[in-house]
């Protein structure tokens, strides 16, 4: 296992992530002095993504079925559960963007490689209702 994002498992096959990307930041309130730099206060983590390149193969090992997962994820705007392939717990995420490219088109319009660009974006832990979506999400 690759990574878990809800229900969806990433794997060789599949659906292989080929690269993860990962970005944070932090924010800062400036605090405008004459003659001199504006100092800065830390007021916060800002955001933090994660762009996970995606291939897909689905004559050879089907997939698409994942590809329609994650985008009725995205569509719920719940937050999912993210989880590197070592078991390390990343959070919880909601899916900003789902991309596809589909190449070499097979008779019936279907690419026989599938080239998926996914941007999640932390968010906090979901309550209520959309907790118990998620974690039916992931069963």
């Amino acid at each position: 296992m690759l990574a878990i994002l809800g229900g969806v498992i990433f794997e060789i096959a599949p659906i292989n992530v080929t690269s993860i990307e990962h970005s944070s930041d932090a924010r800062y309130a400036e605090k405008p002095i004459m003659g001199r730099r504006p100092p800065l206060e830390f007021i916060g983590d800002g955001a933090e993504t994660f762009g996970l390149t995606v291939k897909l193969l689905p004559y050879e090992f089907g997939g698409l079925d994942g590809l329609a997962n994650l985008a009725a994820m995205r569509k719920s705007g719940i937050a999912q559960y993210f989880m590197r392939g070592d078991g390390t717990p990343m959070g919880w995420f909601v899916i900003e963007k789902v991309s596809e490219k589909s190449s070499y088109l097979s008779a019936q319009g279907i690419g026989r490689v599938v080239d998926v660009d996914i941007s999640i974006k932390r968010a906090d832990t979901p309550t209520g209702s959309d907790f118990f979506a998620s974690i039916m999400g992931m069963l």
